[in-house]
């Protein structure tokens, strides 16, 4: 059995703007984010910080901090049937800011990877990098909101919804299930109904949702190490 324990990173991320929407069902026109962060979103965070095709992150659970509050801005998405822009309206949330407890597994559908299954050196990157803000830019469900991410401890300080008791979302975006993870050649979209416990948001896990939609078929992406990614021994030892 996974102890998780032994592979958990806690972060803090902000940023001024987010936006966490369904990005299936609301490809173009207006887009409303969802008054909380998706955990794909969140697992996109987790990434920036440190990914390998070797492990897949888990989003446990996500603390929010500050009031959820709306803005809403007008964009010029691309036109891409005609060229050009086009004015829509977005509603961002404002001023966001969350504490998040991951963990990382092993990617069982990767037994082309199993030599590059180093618990402690994939653990020691994962932490420099989070300490450095992250490996690669964060962004808080689209490119346009910029993030930040840096360590924290789960819990500490104070939350604006500490004593907010329970509130219901909805049935909610909760991520993609893509082929290199599951096996199978097919990408779909799975939903969830979040519920918030004072400020704290436990997801379940992505085989636990029960609703889910299929998108189109998909074919995984072959790696090979010291091929097309590099063993964990030579990034341990030059991060």
């Amino acid at each position: 059995m996974h102890d998780r324990n032994r592979t958990s990173i806690e972060f803090r991320t902000w940023g001024r703007y987010a936006l966490f929407t369904d990005p299936v069902t609301r490809v173009g026109g207006e887009k409303c984010s969802y008054h909380i962060p998706t955990y794909e979103a969140l697992k996109g965070v987790a990434k920036s910080i440190y990914w390998k095709p070797t492990l897949i992150w888990i989003i446990d659970e996500v603390r929010v901090i500050k009031s959820i509050r709306t803005q809403t801005k007008g964009a010029k998405p691309l036109k891409f049937s005609s060229g050009g822009n086009d004015l829509s309206i977005y509603t961002f949330l404002a001023d966001v800011e969350y504490q998040v407890r991951a963990h990382f597994e092993w990617n069982e559908h990767r037994s082309e990877l199993k030599e590059d299954r180093i618990e402690s050196k994939h653990m020691a990157i994962a932490r420099r990098m989070l300490e450095r803000g992250g490996r690669q830019d964060i962004f808080l469900g689209t490119r346009d909101c910029q993030g930040y991410a840096e360590p924290c401890e789960f819990g500490s300080g104070e939350s604006a919804y500490d004593n907010a008791g329970e509130l219901a979302f909805g049935l909610t975006f909760h991520g993609f299930d893509y082929p290199d993870e599951t096996g199978k050649n097919e990408l779909r979209t799975r939903f969830w109904m979040p519920v918030m416990k004072n400020g704290i948001i436990q997801f379940i896990r992505p085989e636990r949702c029960n609703v889910s939609k299929f998108v189109r078929e998909m074919q995984p992406k072959n790696f090979e190490v010291n091929q097309n990614i590099r063993a964990v021994e030579l990034e341990e030892s030059e991060s």
